[in-house]
Parts: C-alpha cells; structure tokens; sequence
C-alpha cells in the first residue's frame, strides 16, 4: 500500500477525477465499496484507490498478477503512472521526490 500527496488545487473535485481517470486511463469502470474504487486490468488482479485523511493525499493499493505476459506488464505499468498523474497533479519525477521526502 502506498499514499501519495495531492498537488495543491487538485484536491477540488478530487473522487469525481478519481473515478473518471480510471475510465481515461484503463478504460473500465471502477467499483465503488465503502469509499473504495477497485478495478482489475492487465497485470493488477486489483488496484485498490481511496482518499487518505482530510482528503490531502490518495492511498493506492495493488494486488500484481505474477503470471502476467511482459507486454501486459508495460502496458499496465504505462497506464498506472498515467492514472497516477492525473489523479495527484505530479508526475513520476515529482512523485518520486515526494516519497522520499516522506
């Protein structure tokens, strides 16, 4: 499981860009359960996404299908950074200096 900050600004509208960048970015609906969002795509058996505390932060959690084809692998991974994007307001680079910072 992992949390990452919202960007400053981004956290107006934050469920609604939650739950529309997984139809952008993955291309399937999530399913809502308890203020959880879960999808199944490609080399996740379950991507878990939730609002942290005070709605500052979005907590992510992953379950990886370890039989998955390479190219399944590039493919969820490109997505997931994309997701990941455009949910939080920073891209891999930001994000990456976030967490260590943490």
């Amino acid at each position: 499981m992992q949390e990452y900050k919202i960007k400053r600004g981004f956290t107006k509208g934050m469920e609604e860009r939650m739950i529309a960048s997984f139809s952008e970015c993955f291309g399937v609906e999530p399913e809502e359960k308890d203020g959880h969002y879960v999808i199944s795509y490609g080399a996740l058996k379950r991507l878990d996404v939730s609002l942290g505390e005070k709605g500052k932060t979005v907590v992510v959690d992953t379950e990886s299908d370890m039989e998955a084809e390479d190219e399944a692998i590039l493919d969820t991974n490109r997505r997931f950074r994309k997701y990941l994007d455009a949910v939080t307001g920073y891209n891999s680079k930001e994000r990456a200096k976030k967490l260590q910072k943490s």
